[in-house]
Formats: structure tokens, sequence, C-alpha cells
């Protein structure tokens, strides 16, 4: 069989190097003879939960799974509802229809501040409301500060996904722990990469061990338990889920947190790059701006294009040049399957319309920043 060819990009979205230590993390592994939910995940999860600040984290497959872990966990079912961003990617909310909990969708601040609003949020709780759900929008802050004040103030959980906001602080407290519980992805393009996982942090001691039943089948004991000979068999006390994560990316996921503060600060030169640059290009607005007493992770790279400019013309002559962009994201109110929860979000469909991602990763290039801005001012021109 023919191997199937990866386009380069001449300028990708995003990028991953997987050093030599990753990859020797990984065939450790491979050679232990242990390869599912073990010893290498306690490690991680307990590097997690430090580097983080957080009480407790929890491993698993995927963010998805992640967030349908918390919704499980807090109880969320029919008869609730949750207020969410739609400016998000879909499982954000599908980890709440899950549960039988309905998503009540809420409209972000601004065209350059694509952050759930709270005034949008207020606007939106009823007395069937039992959660808010914020989304750290490119691995920016936002309003999480505000938005866990108004959970507050109205009993509500804050759920906070964090998928984008690996080593995003805000006043020196990293996001995810702001809420009853935060869920962060590893994902192929995120800043910390294992191609496929999750985790969960949370403060409550009962928390984490629901999370923990919920996460294998709701069993009592783990297979690495009874391989120790720590127990002999296994009850089940809950309709859980196998959402384990195995050894193998729990190894690379430690490997590459021992890096990540640098190449977020990396991340943040290149976010300064393309703002300098972009202010000579008319009409363009770069979102996502760094705020005072913050440490960002620059997931994304977003900006505005002009009224009236044909985006998708704008991102063909940037794809003809070799330059990858992308859009996030299409709404999730304005998917077929949401058909139902009528929203009126119009800060989120003008940002939706007319927002483009530019490339970003930690080993970009000033000289490839300089080859976007320049692609992207003359596809306007």
């Amino acid at each position: 069989m023919a191997a199937v060819a990866v386009p380069r990009w001449r300028v990708p979205l995003a990028d991953v190097v997987v050093t030599e230590a990753d990859i020797a993390a990984v065939a450790d592994v491979y050679r232990s003879g242990w390869l599912s939910q073990g010893p290498r995940a306690k490690e991680f999860e307990e590097a997690f939960a430090q580097y983080t600040g957080a009480e407790h984290a929890v491993a698993v497959t995927n963010c998805t799974a992640a967030l349908h872990l918390i919704s499980m966990a807090a109880g969320l079912g029919a008869g609730d509802e949750i207020v969410v961003p739609s400016l998000t990617f879909v499982a954000t909310a599908n980890a709440i229809a899950y549960t039988g909990a309905t998503p009540v969708f809420a409209d972000v601040a601004g065209l350059t501040e694509p952050w759930l609003d709270p005034a949008s949020v207020r606007a939106r709780i009823t007395p069937r409301t039992k959660a808010i759900v914020s989304m750290a929008y490119g691995g920016h802050p936002g309003e999480t500060a505000a938005l866990a004040a108004l959970a507050d103030e109205h009993g509500l959980l804050l759920l906070e996904d964090a998928a984008h906001a690996l080593g995003t602080r805000l006043g020196g407290r990293h996001l995810g722990t702001f809420g009853w519980a935060g869920a962060y992805s590893f994902f192929s393009n995120k800043n910390l990469s294992v191609g496929e996982g999750g985790m969960v942090v949370c403060s409550d001691p009962d928390v984490a061990a629901r999370l923990r039943l919920l996460r294998s089948h709701g069993m009592t004991t783990l297979s690495w338990d009874r391989h120790r000979g720590h127990a002999a068999g296994y009850d089940v006390v809950a309709m859980g889920h196998n959402f384990r994560i195995d050894e193998a990316r729990c190894a690379l996921g430690l490997s590459r947190l021992a890096r990540l503060d640098d190449e977020n600060g990396r991340r943040a030169l290149l976010d300064r790059r393309y703002r300098e640059l972009l202010s000579g290009v008319p009409g363009v607005e770069a979102a996502l701006a760094p705020v005072a007493d913050a440490t960002l992770a620059h997931h994304l790279f977003t900006v505005v294009l002009p009224a009236g400019a044909d985006r998708d013309a704008v991102r063909q002559a940037l794809a003809d040049q070799g330059i990858q962009t992308s859009l996030h994201y299409p709404p999730a109110h304005r998917f077929q399957v949401y058909a139902e929860a009528a929203a009126d979000l119009p800060v989120t469909d003008a940002y939706s319309a007319r927002a483009v991602t530019l490339p970003m990763y930690a080993h970009m290039t000033e000289e490839q920043v300089e080859i976007v801005v320049a692609a992207l001012a003359g596809a306007l021109a």
C-alpha cells in the first residue's frame, strides 16, 4: 500500500515538534509491558495538579470526556438549563446535552473579545439554571472572574472549558481552577499535545473520587490495583464510562509539560509581533489582546476582517501562498442538532462571519509571521 502524503504548508496553522526525549519517554512505556492506565497516569496527574495549582487532577481520554465527566459528576440532568457559549467547539454544548440537560446559548462580549459576556449570561438565568460553562477562547481568561462571581451570586456551578488555556493564569491563578471543575485538552493542535487526551481538575476530594469512579465503568478498583495485589476484585457502584487514558500518552504529556511555559513564552513573542505588523494593515483588527495581571497561553491568534471583505477569497489567497488558516468556530447554535435552541446572538454571528484564525505555534519564526501578514495585506488590497 502506498504511503499517504501529508500536505506540507509553507506556514501551517499549527505544528508539533516531538523531541527525542518525548520518544524515549513513550518507548520506555512500551518496554515496561504495562500500557493501560497505571503509574505514569498517576504521575502525570500529580504533575498536572502541581502545575495548575489544583488539588486534584484526573486524566481521561480527551477533553470531551473530561467535560462529560464534569457534567455527570455535577449531577446535571433532564430539566436543568446550563448557560454556555455558542462560540466554541460543539463538544462544550454536547457534553451538557449527553446528560439530558439543556444548553442555553449566550453571546460573546465583542468582535475582538470573543468570550462569554456576563451580561448575556445574566439575561439567560432562569429558575431552571444549574450551571454556567465558561470557555477560555484562544487561551484568553476573558471574563472568567466575573462569571465566577455571577455564579456565586445565583448559587450556580461554574464549569470551565479550559481546553485552550493550559498555561493561562489570571492574578497568578490558573484558568480551570476558578470554578467547580475545569477541563483541558491534549489534542494534536493544543499547546500540550499528545494526540488525544484530556484532564479534569477540581478542589473537592469527594468530587475527584466521583470523577475517578465514573471514568472507569463505576468500578471500585482498577486493573493496576489488582495487578499490584492491592485488590482481589471489584464492585460496580455507578453507571460509568470507559474514559481511561493509556500510559504512552501520559508519558508524552509528562515530557512535554516540562517545556510548556517556555513554548507558551515563545507564543507570546509571536503574538506581539503579529500585533505590531497588523497595526499597518487597514481595517484588520486583532482579537484576544493581552490583559494586565494575566499570563496567556496564546493558543490561537485570530483577526477580524473588515466588514464586507470576502473571507473565503482571503483565505484562498493565503492558501495559494502556502499559508493555512482556519475558522474558530462555526457557532453551535447554527448547527442542525441545536436547531430548536433558538438564540439571538448578534455578536457571535458577526464574529463568526468575519474572523480568521492565523498560524500560531511555538516554533513558528518571526519571518513566517511577516509572510502571513504580508499575504493577508495583499489579499485585502
